[in-house]
């Protein structure tokens, strides 16, 4: 969702005694005034309330009048939590099913029983069912007993990368601008990356063991944002990603070949996502002290960041391409302003597009062609020569509602805005746009200046001034790409039959002797990286293929990463290996630290191609035959024992894939609070000689009598 801007006192020190500071899934500071902790050290519960808010909405109609009580009041409740399954992954329908009949269906049945038990219900207007909304607060789930099983799932499949818990409201920009495999994509403000993980999913949503040819570029202004970024986009496993650290207001261009001319030309995208940082206003449900903060003003205050992302998202957006402008705010000024504002630069090249029927069982309202701008104090000016002197520096004349006969041919009803008490929901606006033509003034060669503009006096920029230098953060480890001549490439692709090219892996390194990781990207990439490593700050790109190993009786000095094996193993001919169900469950269930099974102890069909194969690094294929699921995951084929090399928690993840018995890891917390509680009552009072009492440590709190 849109990014909400720090306020005042961000930067202030925190108690200590709240412990360490907790992040949400959109990588916000959790505010724990309202937590057991934060009671105990006499914070008291922010008041959910700040008439100067309800004031101004109700004046701006963003819902009908006899909804607006019941819109606030959903407001002050907590957020419910929600969560979709990655669909990028081959096996999200299988652990739909699991989740379906193992954990829904027991929920089900405590119903059933007469227990209160909330079932999840499925979002209607994400495809394939793969989205889900719990009306409970993740607290609640963490506090009941009833849902642990459930819990537990969630947090080992988010994990592996199985799960997103991400709120439903921000599953909306990706759905609506329409991803497909072929498509060049830019998301200008990605950070945490829960949305651009959606469009990398969306992006390789095409043939199973094919790359697609398009390729995301995930961008951010925060460096320590964009490792986030890096971290929740290597859980897919996408070799078609590149990740920025810039100023999204002056985005810099990629340069690419221009078709078989030598010469470079600027990346034009045909998607593009401007979820744009914004007062936050409709996250007032998971960020509460909102409603303290909250003045009319914060919104002008930003509106113009807003504008200037967003009109350079459109330089760079191929014509006939989409972009979607989306924020967290109900604020028309950082909402329906900006997208008039474009529609009236563009001068009839910009047009809004209906997304309505692209959400089947969304109830939103319709974007305003009307609204009123107010002060920090919250009185309201219709026009802008009505405004006082000093409020006429907050709220420019931009920022009001074009005349009647602009706004008619506008069509800002196209845009929507979902209010919370519709789907028990955070808030959002979404405005989904087509370029048809260039924007006017880069065919000028420039920006134009005012007095020789065509368009209206209200849609002129004047540029922002030219931005110190800032600090780029820590420096980044080179990409380079193998020449033809690399050496370590014949050993690695004669021993594993690799049917990539030497060009598209990369390494991070200059030294021979420490290129220890091997790195893949898509030939689209690999362009666009050589032509612009020197000139655009970028952070990481490609998944990590093969890693160096040590030789332990292997022919090869490399073995398959996990990491990018599911990139990876499609484009390996030789050393793929079949095991049936019950020997992937041996070498799943052998931990690392444990003796790995013996290659004896196999079936017959699976032990006869491990003899077969000499010792090195190996895949493994399972193939359920009772559904398309396919389970592919790397290893180590030894001289009498063979190992899976898989993280614990993408170990549970393939466990319950092919029907495994994980009753050894369901850990119930409260079984063991009770039972620690238990023995503390046993222990709290030992009687000796009658009358001598010890405490649990054995010390004597009660002297017998003299």
């Amino acid at each position: 969702m849109g990014k909400k801007k720090a306020g005042k006192g961000a930067g202030k020190r925190r108690d200590p005694r709240l412990g360490a500071i907790k992040y949400d899934d959109q990588g916000k500071m959790i505010d724990d005034r309202n937590t057991e902790a934060g009671k105990l050290l006499g914070y008291k519960d922010i008041a959910r309330s700040n008439l100067l808010f309800e004031d101004f909405y109700r004046k701006q109609a963003i819902c009908p009048e006899e909804e607006f009580e019941q819109m606030i009041d959903t407001l002050k409740l907590d957020l419910p939590a929600s969560f979709r399954i990655s669909a990028s992954r081959a096996e999200s329908q299988a652990l739909l099913k699991i989740l379906q009949k193992q954990y829904f269906a027991e929920l089900s049945s405590h119903k059933e029983a007469g227990e209160e038990v909330v079932i999840p219900t499925v979002l209607p207007w994400y495809p394939d069912n793969l989205a889900y909304q719990l009306n409970l607060t993740r607290r609640e789930i963490r506090r009941q007993e009833v849902y642990f099983k459930l819990h537990n799932f969630l947090v080992a499949e988010t994990e592996s990368g199985a799960i997103s818990r991400q709120e439903a409201v921000s599953m909306l920009p990706p759905l609506v601008l329409g991803v497909e495999p072929h498509h060049a994509v830019l998301d200008m403000c990605a950070a945490p990356g829960s949305k651009t993980a959606q469009m990398i999913e969306a992006l390789h949503r095409g043939e199973e063991g094919g790359l697609p040819s398009g390729l995301i570029v995930a961008n951010d202004s925060d460096n320590a944002r964009c490792y986030m970024l890096t971290h929740q986009a290597k859980r897919l496993q996408s070799p078609c990603v590149i990740i920025t650290n810039h100023d999204a207001t002056t985005m810099p261009d990629l340069m690419v070949p221009s078709g078989t001319s030598s010469d470079l030309t600027p990346l034009l995208y045909d998607r593009i996502l401007c979820d744009v940082p914004c007062s936050g206003d409709g996250t007032m449900r998971k960020n509460p002290d909102i409603w303290l903060k909250w003045n009319p003003v914060n919104s002008s205050n930003l509106h113009g960041i807003q504008y200037r992302i967003a009109r350079r998202a459109l330089e760079m957006l191929e014509v006939g391409g989409r972009m979607v402008y989306s924020t967290c705010s109900f604020h028309p000024l950082e909402n329906e302003a900006v997208v008039a504002r474009l529609l009236q630069d563009m001068g009839g090249r910009l047009q809004l597009v209906e997304v309505r029927d692209k959400l089947p069982g969304l109830s939103c309202s319709l974007g305003l062609e009307t609204w009123t701008p107010a002060s920090k104090q919250g009185e309201f000016y219709p026009t802008f020569e009505s405004c006082p002197p000093k409020v006429q520096a907050q709220i420019r004349p931009y920022m009001f509602p074009p005349p009647p006969s602009v706004v008619s041919t506008l069509g800002l009803t196209k845009c929507v805005r979902i209010l919370p008490h519709k789907h028990n929901s955070g808030g959002f606006f979404v405005a989904l746009l087509e370029k048809t033509g260039a924007c006017p003034w880069q065919e000028k060669g420039g920006k134009e200046k005012e007095e020789d503009s065509p368009l209206s006096p209200a849609s002129v920029t004047v540029p922002p001034p030219e931005k110190k230098k800032r600090f780029w953060g820590f420096r980044e480890d080179p990409f380079i790409y193998f020449k033809p001549d690399e050496p370590i490439y014949p050993k690695i692709r004669d021993y594993f039959k690799l049917t990539l090219p030497s060009t598209v892996f990369l390494t991070r390194c200059v030294d021979e002797s420490k290129k220890n990781s091997v790195y893949f990207t898509t030939e689209r990439v690999r362009q666009v990286m050589e032509n612009n490593v020197d000139r655009v700050k970028i952070i990481n790109t490609g998944v990590k293929a093969f890693a160096r190993c040590e030789n332990k009786g292997a022919t090869c000095d490399y073995r398959i990463a996990q990491e990018g094996a599911l990139s990876t193993i499609p484009f390996i001919g030789a050393r793929r290996l079949h095991p049936a169900r019950d020997d992937m469950e041996k070498m799943l269930l052998s931990d690392d630290q444990d003796t790995p099974p013996e290659i004896a102890k196999m079936s017959e069909k699976f032990r006869e191609e491990l003899e077969g194969t000499e010792t090195g690094s190996v895949a493994f294929l399972f193939k359920d035959p009772s559904s398309p699921l396919t389970v592919e995951v790397v290893g180590w084929k030894g001289k009498i024992s063979v190992r899976a090399y898989v993280p614990r928690n993408d170990r549970l993840h393939y466990l319950r894939l092919i029907g495994a018995d994980l009753s050894s890891f369901e850990t119930n917390k409260f079984q063991e609070r009770k039972q620690r509680e238990k023995e503390r009552e046993a222990a709290k009072e030992v009687t000796i000689d009658g009358n001598k009492t010890e405490d649990v440590d054995g010390n004597c709190d009660i002297q017998p009598e003299k």
